[in-house]
């Protein structure tokens, strides 16, 4: 038997080395969606700053409108 596994000793070692490289490429895959979604720059959604935005759209399109007579 151990006249076998001596012919296929480097078959097994390129095996696990393939199977540990695809688990360390699934591992940072992870690691970078995590990041991703984990950022501290951008901010949650708000509805105040919904709110504020679609006021100042609002505003814009009034004043394009010539809603207003004195600005």
């Amino acid at each position: 038997m151990g006249e076998l596994m001596a012919g296929n000793g480097k078959k097994i070692a390129a095996a696990l080395a393939a199977v540990g490289l695809y688990l360390e490429q699934e591992e940072a895959i992870v690691a970078e969606k995590e990041g991703v979604l984990s950022r501290p720059g951008i901010p949650a959604f708000s509805q105040w700053s919904q709110t504020g935005r679609q006021e100042m759209m609002t505003m814009r399109r009034l004043t394009q409108l010539r809603t207003f007579t004195r600005f």
